[in-house]
């Protein structure tokens, strides 16, 4: 058996922890980190391999370290304030909330698991925290709110001609509302007017969509999780009725749309999981203020574009990181 003068001198060395796991000849307890998404797409997927790919970076790794359970609600509310409940049971050492109304069934079911959210449009909104700054709570996170004024002038450089935008939405997400009251102000500002058009379902979509021809000259698409993943159904409408569609979410440009401006939803995740980490090294969350990113990228589709009846300026393509034909 190590002498105490060792024992001193290993707890120097690998710390306390790993100390302790030597004098009573177990293993480093393994933190444990539960992730739940609202729905499985690109850009909430993204999120979440962001995540898991930053705690291997810092040494968190799922076959050593790190416990992992991720989790999809299937864009069922119910079904997320299900799986909150469960995980909060397991007293994991953080909860990884995805979007919206992950975030609410989750900060709902606990107040004292630490929850980092990300994909949040409006954390404050949400009521997730009552302001950007440290929140003093369990909760922090990172935010995909957008620049609205910079989605505005998108559209404008898509259609320069166009007085009515239409958007379609689901009415029940916090991230969206705010989005329609917002962009309803800019765009009067700019002599252009919003038409709605709600779908609170995934297969309200498409008829959504159809209820705006001949009445939107171009349909803008936010971040809205119910919209995102049924946007083929979006995109058919589209491309039939010649009606071009403006995204906040890059991976729509590479589903149909015709452009976008929006954040790298990877990047988020390794933003995401930095937060994570510094929980899981002994940071209290309350005491991190939430964040945003301001890493936006511009993709344009010119196929898209030939097929909903508007040619990109060359200027405009020319900007893009990144071209789909």
């Amino acid at each position: 058996m190590k002498s105490i003068k060792g024992l001193v001198a290993t707890k120097s060395i690998l710390g306390g922890a790993v100390a302790l796991a030597l004098l009573y000849g177990g293993a480093v307890q393994a933190q444990t980190v539960k992730v739940l998404s609202i729905v499985d797409h690109p850009a909430l997927d993204a999120i979440r391999d962001g995540v898991r790919a930053e705690l291997k970076a810092a040494g968190f790794d799922a076959d050593k370290s790190l416990k992992w359970e991720y989790q999809s609600a299937q864009g069922n509310t119910g079904t997320a304030a299900q799986i909150a409940r469960k995980f909060v049971g397991d007293n994991p050492n953080a909860i990884v909330a995805i979007a919206t109304p992950s975030a609410q069934a989750v900060v709902a079911a606990t107040k004292t698991v630490p929850v980092v959210y990300s994909g949040v449009t409006d954390p404050v909104a949400a009521q997730l925290v009552k302001s950007w700054s440290a929140s003093g709570t369990n909760v922090t996170g990172v935010s995909d709110k957008l620049p609205l004024d910079k989605q505005v002038a998108l559209i404008k450089r898509v259609v320069p001609k166009a007085k009515t935008v239409g958007m379609v939405y689901n009415p029940g997400e916090a991230n969206s509302v705010v989005v329609v009251k917002e962009l309803t102000a800019l765009l009067a500002k700019e002599g252009l007017t919003l038409k709605e058009a709600a779908a609170p379902r995934t297969v309200d979509i498409g008829p959504a969509a159809k209820s705006l021809i001949g009445k939107v000259d171009v349909i803008y698409t936010n971040t809205d999780n119910n919209v995102v993943s049924a946007y083929e159904s979006l995109v058919k409408v589209a491309n039939e009725s010649k009606i071009p569609l403006v995204a906040a979410d890059t991976d729509s440009v590479k589903r149909g749309a015709v452009a976008a401006l929006g954040i790298n939803y990877g990047d988020l995740g390794h933003q995401t999981g930095k937060v994570v980490v510094r929980i899981l090294k002994g940071e209290k969350p309350g005491a991190i203020a939430s964040q945003t990113s301001d890493n936006l990228e511009l993709f344009v589709n010119t196929g898209a574009a030939a097929k909903q009846g508007v040619t990109l300026s060359p200027e405009l393509v020319k900007e893009a990181k990144t071209v789909i034909k």
